[in-house]
């Protein structure tokens, strides 16, 4: 849902301004990918140790080449397949890097709560994959993008909280299980209801 509302805004101030910069005119976009990549990973070793201001600003650097790496293979003509895969899978070790250091930072106290943010963040993905795979793509994305409540924008947001304010980590990771679950399921059903039509 941010993503809807303030892409465009964010897309024109952050991210094309860099886009005349000669490094960004030659940079594989696979190599962008994969930094975002490292910085995620990067954040899980920042939890570990206990460093979570570093880790926050870990997180926005791999949310912002995540947002990076499509613009530049747009931009050099070069989205492929195995760009918008590759995208796909370094998201989700992303994702687990986090949550895995969000669990590492206090394990026996988060570990159920840990396992049904990963619980669903698996149905949503699922969801997400099923949806992009049996609808036309209208998108400039490299397969079929359908929106829904819980989103990348958002799950770095509940992330970022959940890094910054350790104290609330019980009840902002029940409403990130039940904001992602609950995406996947009216994806689901929206899918379902369009197949019908």
């Amino acid at each position: 849902m941010i993503d809807s509302y303030f892409r465009n805004s964010y897309q024109r101030f952050l991210v094309d301004p860099l886009l005349n910069a000669p490094l960004f005119q030659r940079v594989l976009p696979s190599l962008i990918t994969l930094t975002g990549g490292v910085f995620g990973i990067l954040c899980l070793l920042l939890l570990y140790f206990g460093y979570n201001l570093l880790a926050f600003v870990s997180l926005l650097i791999s949310g912002y080449f995540d947002t990076l790496d499509g613009t530049v293979a747009r931009l050099q003509k070069r989205t492929t397949p195995q760009g918008a895969a590759l995208d796909i899978f370094v998201d989700r070790l992303v994702e687990f890097s986090v949550l895995f250091g969000l669990y590492c930072v206090a394990p026996d106290e988060r570990a159920v709560m840990t396992i049904f943010m990963l619980g669903g963040v698996l149905l949503c993905i699922t969801s997400f994959l099923i949806v992009g795979i049996f609808s036309e793509n209208s998108t400039n994305k490299g397969f079929h993008y359908s929106p829904g409540i819980m989103e990348r924008a958002e799950a770095f947001v509940f992330f970022a909280l959940m890094i910054l304010l350790p104290e609330l980590f019980f009840p902002l990771s029940v409403l990130f299980s039940c904001l992602v679950t609950l995406t996947a399921v009216i994806r689901l059903v929206e899918f379902n209801i369009k197949k019908r039509a």
